[in-house]
């Protein structure tokens, strides 16, 4: 992969994973909220329906950008030579980028969605203070809890959209 290939992956991914966990903050929160034990009204309802949104800025964009950046770099690597260079193996390149993209990202996804989500269930703490909270309970895999299961949850979904992306990308411009 060249280096403006790079960079372009990595701005251009990073801000629009950016703009969309921003802008739909709000209905995550609220989907939060609805599925906390504490029940919706008791874990803040609809007031400070932005409530953990720093976590949610500051590891969107590298979140996203680690993610594109895997994809991009797995999918040229794979395309290099081999077997998987074979044109009717492009869907199992899709695949096998997609996924080594999840697993990478989840590794800044997991701490900031448990920060976001522990913040968006007690909307009277801060962000700064639920990581502190959760780094002295819990330490480091605290911020971890959930990768695992993050991970088998978001593979399946770049399994089918990548590889359908990736050929959708080819037939439009075709069109075009």
């Amino acid at each position: 992969m060249e280096r403006q290939e790079f960079i372009a992956s990595l701005v251009a991914g990073g801000c629009a994973g950016m703009c969309v966990d921003l802008t739909l903050f709000p209905l995550d929160t609220i989907k939060t909220r609805l599925q906390s034990q504490q029940g919706f009204y008791k874990a803040g309802g609809f007031r400070g329906i932005y409530a953990g949104v720093p976590s949610a800025a500051v590891g969107s964009f590298p979140n996203a950008a680690a993610f594109f950046v895997t994809y991009d770099c797995t999918k040229s690597l794979l395309s290099a030579g081999g077997e998987l260079a074979a044109p009717h193996a492009a869907p199992v390149r899709h695949m096998l980028a997609a996924s080594l993209g999840e697993i990478v990202a989840c590794l800044i996804r997991v701490p900031t969605e448990v920060v976001k989500q522990r913040t968006q269930a007690s909307p009277s703490s801060t962000t700064y203070r639920m990581l502190l909270v959760t780094l002295r309970e819990e330490g480091v895999r605290g911020l971890y809890r959930g990768y695992g299961s993050t991970v088998l949850r978001e593979i399946p979904f770049s399994l089918v959209q990548f590889p359908l992306w990736e050929y959708l990308k080819v037939r439009v411009s075709k069109c075009l």
